[in-house]
């Protein structure tokens, strides 16, 4: 079994003037033991040797693609998985995208760890045409797209929650004009094929349990939203055997977002 984790850590786990929550990240997920685990907003990991010291403490080998507008994020993979390739998508993302393929029992995994723009969901669209277009060119059948896409569900209605929001947050999730709900960027992973794994390993779960903003920790931008997310390939999609956010003890408080783990039924190709 594949344990696959994807997790927006804030700013690094370091707060300007507030608290240090590295120490409590890497005890959330030392806890859940990932093979496969995205990161999101690593702020200084791109210097000072801090991606290597968190990637040693957590026994896991580490792939940055650093930011030229925004904040890295990284995929971090654990032996026994073997790395057959990995790189940074060559977009000008506002943050970043890692793209890391594996050797599976089944054939080459390929894993596109981002973290979409948060402003504008005419931006969104640019950058997830950007990672449909990799997973077309991904090896083999099984894809994951993994991270903060900073979008909303088209599959759900998200009028009276974003009511609640400041205006200056829900603009970020309105198309501009007319004032329509913007939840384009999951559309067009949808529409290329890929499978939202939240709501299809769900089996009639409550919405709350998708959610993923805000934890205690706080999160006045957000009003109760899913924005993290793992899509998968119909391939991958059929190997899900369990897909939730890790909420509770520590996770409450490491970070504004709480951490999405799936599990799949894939194993480590021998090398």
């Amino acid at each position: 079994m594949l344990r696959v984790l994807t997790w927006n850590i804030r700013t690094g786990g370091r707060d300007r003037g507030g608290p240090d929550r590295l120490d409590q990240v890497v005890e959330v997920v030392a806890g859940l033991a990932p093979d496969v685990l995205a990161l999101q907003e690593l702020r200084g990991f791109d210097r000072g040797g801090l991606m290597a010291q968190v990637a040693g403490r957590l026994g896991m080998t580490a792939h940055l693609a650093r930011s030229c507008f925004g904040q890295p994020v990284a995929v971090l993979v654990r032996p026994p998985l073997h790395v057959l390739d990995a790189g940074t998508l060559r977009r000008p993302f506002h943050h970043a995208a890692a793209r890391v393929v594996v050797a599976t029992s089944a054939g080459p995994l390929t894993v596109l760890g981002t973290h979409l723009y948060p402003y504008s969901g005419g931006r969104r669209r640019m950058e997830v045409d950007w990672l449909v277009a990799a997973a077309r060119r991904a090896p083999g059948s099984l894809t994951l797209v993994a991270g903060d896409l900073n979008s909303l569900d088209p599959t759900v209605d998200h009028t009276a929650r974003l009511a609640g929001l400041p205006d200056l947050y829900r603009r970020r999730h309105l198309r501009r004009g007319g004032g329509a709900v913007d939840t384009r960027a999951v559309a067009r992973l949808l529409a290329a094929g890929l499978v939202d794994l939240w709501p299809a390993s769900a089996d009639g779960a409550p919405e709350a349990d998708g959610l993923t903003v805000p934890t205690r920790f706080g999160g006045a931008e957000f009003a109760g939203m899913r924005l993290d997310y793992l899509f998968g390939t119909p391939e991958v999609a059929a190997r899900v055997r369990e897909c939730r956010v890790v909420r509770g003890g520590v996770a409450d408080t490491a970070s504004d977002h709480y951490p999405l783990l799936a599990e799949l039924a894939l194993d480590p190709a021998p090398h």
